[in-house]
């Protein structure tokens, strides 16, 4: 499965920003999708992770009250909304992908458990 992340660039501090994560292959609807960001000098964390089904969803601490996640089967693809977004939000985002067919709920934060991922996109809040 090829990801493919967009929507990043510069915003203001307190403002909004929605990342998509797309791919072509049908088997992306099959799949959990999780978000995680790295920001320069520091580990990567997650940020949300939603379940094939859009069931199961889960976010991480830095995730929690300011970013909700979502899917559309559709356009077969994730996204990811941020908002109120502050300077420490500030990183490379990454989605990633886990055929989880067998469990309508099944979302993770572990890393190790996703099989593919994409390419990063860059988010820059100014203060």
């Amino acid at each position: 499965v090829h990801l493919v992340e967009s929507g990043g660039g510069l915003v203001q501090a307190g403002g909004s920003l929605r990342l998509s994560c797309g791919a072509s292959e049908r088997t992306f609807s099959d799949s959990a999708v999780g978000w995680f960001r790295q920001a320069p000098g520091k580990d990567r964390e997650f940020v949300a992770g939603i379940s094939w089904s859009g069931s199961g969803i889960v976010y991480g601490d830095s995730g929690k009250g300011r970013f909700a996640v979502s899917r559309d089967y559709a356009k077969n693809a994730v996204y990811l909304q941020g908002s109120s977004l502050q300077p420490e939000d500030t990183a490379v985002y990454y989605c990633a992908a886990v055929w989880a067919r067998h469990n309508a709920y099944y979302t993770t934060q572990r890393a190790e458990e996703y099989t593919y991922w994409g390419q990063g996109t860059q988010v820059t809040v100014s203060s």
